[in-house]
């Protein structure tokens, strides 16, 4: 688990510079939103503990929630 929370930080450090870096992000956020994804659902399939899994619940919801912003950010600038 400790990979995966390790890759969590890495792409909220990378998503945080995107945003402060401006001009056109929807690709490359949306990329960080799969990326998240990724990681938030490994870190539940691999915990036994049922906080964790609550966790990894939530993160995901959050990221869904992200990734139809940027999408209707996208779509109407």
């Amino acid at each position: 688990m400790d990979e995966e929370l390790s890759r969590l930080q890495t792409h909220l450090v990378e998503m945080k510079r995107v945003l402060v870096k401006g001009g056109t992000v929807g690709k490359r956020l949306d990329f960080l939103m799969q990326e998240l994804h990724r990681e938030a659902n490994t870190l539940g399939s691999k915990s036994v503990d049922a906080e964790v899994s609550r966790a990894s619940m939530e993160m995901k919801l959050l990221i869904e929630q992200m990734r139809e912003q940027i999408h209707v950010k996208e779509a109407y600038g």
